[in-house]
């Protein structure tokens, strides 16, 4: 028996479908391609806390009720192609993996799974999105409580450990949309929360869209991810924060260009740990190959500062390396930002921790409408001449228009579920270098699961 509350409003045909729920096909509609049931065998409302395995079919639609967690090392399954939606409304629904338990959503390319509103005219923000707790190394002790979950809980949002290969399940051809939901002011969760999460947890082909806080966010841990789509986020598009050490490689982020945050939205952001802490270990180090980051097509639009929801919104930087915390970016693309690269002296020793080779830039084109690579607060160790000159030394190449970079067209978003129009073109910087999240002749790993 589940310990969860799992309100079944069609019973009796449940029992009368039985296994004959499977789905094997896909649908379409006005998303590129839309999870849901081809038949329905009764929808099924989620709240509370799941102990034990519970496994969701793709003939339901799954609501969640509030903040559900699954917990005592319980593993939760859905099947691809499956719909699962969150219910808009205090405190937002939410799915939340403890420490210990496992996630397994195992899309396909023709049938992913999908996270939603369940709004019929949905929105930015109306349910929490998914969090994964895990048991890997963070810099803040042994466990820390998971940003956006506040006040008593039923069990425990705490991540962290030593275990760095714990394995908190697998997310394959995942499309999660909407999510970010505001607990309190300036408080809100993201698209997909990471914590503490293993080196044995398998992410790829995940697609966040409009998250009313940051698409994707690592908190510490020692994950890899690969083929991750960010696609208008209010905050960051990649965050990362108190020790992450993954690698995430093939990854494309794109601006919203109607909305803004008030804290500045960037397309990386990355902290050691926000107080700007140098001493604590492990260090934040994304290790970062082959990522595009697309901000704004004109110099006017990306220097706004009156940016809705808020009212005083703006865009920050393609990338903006703060608060001690240290990188290692390759074969990557950014562009229409008015700032770049930017590293961040105000706290911390950022400047100086690339000055002793311990951060590197590779092989990445930056294109920005005012500065390509800027030390921005105060150093006492590097200066921006020396800055820009070890830029160049290890072949990063600035780039004063985004078209002299030569991909196809970043700033027009597809009708289809195709990356095509941020592949390089043929003959240009970008397909030379090979840079970016798309290269001449590689797959279009995009095709058929996402949405832009």
């Amino acid at each position: 028996m589940k310990n969860c509350s799992l309100i079944l409003s069609l019973a009796a045909v449940v029992l009368a479908l039985g296994t004959a729920c499977k789905k094997e096909n896909h649908i379409t509609d006005e998303r590129a391609l839309s999870a849901g049931p081809i038949h329905s065998c009764g929808d099924s409302t989620i709240s509370g806390v799941i102990t034990s395995n519970l496994f969701l079919d793709s003939c339901k639609v799954y609501k969640l009720s509030g903040l559900v967690y699954v917990a005592n090392n319980a593993t939760l399954t859905i099947s691809k192609g499956a719909l699962v939606q969150g219910i808009k409304g205090a405190p937002g629904g939410t799915l939340i993996i403890t420490k210990g338990s496992k996630l397994v959503a195992a899309g396909t390319q023709f049938s992913p799974i999908l996270f939603t509103s369940d709004q019929a005219s949905p929105a930015s923000g109306d349910w929490g999105g998914i969090v994964l707790l895990g048991k890997a190394d963070i810099n803040q002790g042994d466990s820390a409580l998971v940003e956006g979950i506040t006040g008593a809980t039923p069990a425990s949002a705490y991540y962290g450990g030593n275990d760095n290969g714990d394995n908190s399940g697998t997310l394959t051809y995942v499309r999660i949309e909407y999510a970010g939901y505001e607990l309190a002011a300036d408080n809100e969760l993201n698209g997909l929360t990471i914590a503490g999460v293993g080196s044995n947890t398998t992410l790829n082909h995940i697609e966040v869209y409009k998250s009313k806080d940051d698409a994707f966010e690592f908190f510490g841990g020692t994950v890899n991810a690969s083929y991750l789509i960010a696609v208008d986020a209010l905050d960051d598009m990649f965050d990362f924060d108190n020790g992450f050490s993954g690698h995430i490689s093939y990854a494309l982020g794109i601006s919203d260009p109607t909305r803004a945050d008030k804290s500045q939205s960037n397309g990386i952001e990355s902290d050691n740990r926000s107080n700007g802490d140098s001493s604590s270990f492990p260090t934040t180090k994304a290790v970062i190959d082959h990522l595009t980051i697309i901000g704004q097509s004109t110099a006017a639009a990306a220097s706004i500062t009156n940016g809705q929801p808020s009212g005083t919104g703006s865009y920050g930087r393609g990338a903006h390396f703060r608060r001690s915390s240290q990188f290692d970016v390759q074969n990557s693309i950014f562009l229409g930002f008015n700032k770049g690269i930017s590293l961040d002296g105000a706290l911390g020793n950022t400047p100086c921790a690339y000055a002793r080779n311990l951060s590197t830039l590779t092989n990445n084109l930056v294109h920005a409408y005012v500065t390509h690579f800027i030390i921005e607060g105060t150093s006492a160790c590097l200066t921006t001449l020396n800055f820009d000159a070890l830029a160049q030394l290890r072949e990063n190449y600035p780039y004063a228009t985004w078209q002299e970079i030569g991909l196809s067209a970043p700033f027009n978003r597809p009708t289809t579920a195709s990356a095509a129009n941020y592949f390089p073109s043929a003959g240009s910087d970008a397909a030379t270098a090979g840079a970016g999240a798309f290269t001449v002749g590689s797959a279009d790993w995009a095709a058929s699961w996402s949405r832009f």
